[in-house]
């Protein structure tokens, strides 16, 4: 089984990488705490470094908007991944996946 890895960057920034899948997923919800224990109200998390990802990736995506909208916190997401936009784009909901204005 692959691994993901969380890097936390400046205050608020957080960055993925690895596979995000049905096998990883339940770890990087785990790990997804630190996103929310951050104080910054705007959250960006950077998705460039997923190699891989399947509709259990998505699901996460939108359990942390959920999230983060229950705490009136921003959370945008950074280098969706051209497999996740897919995923999103068959499911209609590319358009919930809030996009960082820059990189």
């Amino acid at each position: 089984m692959k691994t993901i890895t969380a890097v936390t960057g400046s205050e608020g920034h957080f960055q993925l990488a690895g596979e995000l899948s049905f096998a990883t997923v339940p770890q990087v919800y785990v790990q997804g705490g630190e996103l929310f224990d951050s104080t910054a109200a705007i959250l960006v998390l950077d998705l460039g470094g997923i190699e891989r990802t399947d509709s259990a990736g998505l699901a996460l995506l939108v359990e942390w908007l959920r999230q983060a909208r229950h705490q009136r916190r921003d959370l945008r997401f950074r280098n969706i991944p051209a497999q996740l936009l897919a995923i999103a784009k068959a499911s209609g909901l590319e358009n919930i996946l809030p996009l960082a204005n820059h990189s």
